[in-house]
């Protein structure tokens, strides 16, 4: 696998999902990051990546142990639509609904839809919509 860049300052470096399936899970996790204008970054024997995301079979080496158990993350979105996008790309692909698009009370402008992965983890896609970018927003810059 090959960084293409490195981001400083994340939280997350990168996640990673040892999945059940690694065919399914390409299968679901390609139409869901299509639906996102996410590009697919690469794949190797029994693994897969995207941007920070890698996703692995449990006999690949880069396998760190069993199946992941269930876990939630979300995918930025760049507006409603993508969110909208998303949902349709993921149940077309095997997800199951866990949450139909729209917005939710988390703060102003959150827009979300959440799908269960082939393998049960809870997968959002959100856009924080312009109501959250307000004179009172703080962007915190980290510096080594």
């Amino acid at each position: 696998m090959e960084i293409h860049e490195l981001h400083r300052g994340r939280l997350i470096d990168h996640i990673q999902l040892v999945v059940k399936d690694l065919a399914a899970s390409r299968y679901f996790y390609t139409a869901v990051l299509e639906a996102l204008d996410i590009p697919l970054g690469g794949e190797g024997e029994g693994f897969f990546w995207a941007d920070e995301l890698v996703v692995s079979s449990q006999d690949s080496e880069a396998a760190q142990g069993p199946p992941t158990g269930r876990v939630h993350f979300a995918f930025q979105a760049k507006d409603c639509a993508a969110v909208d996008r998303f949902h349709r790309a993921a149940l077309a692909a095997g997800g199951s609904d866990n949450g139909a698009p729209g917005v939710r009370p988390y703060h102003s402008g959150y827009y979300a839809a959440f799908i269960i992965d082939p393998d049960g983890n809870n997968i959002e896609a959100v856009y924080h919509g312009p109501a959250q970018r307000s004179a009172d927003s703080v962007k915190i810059t980290y510096t080594e």
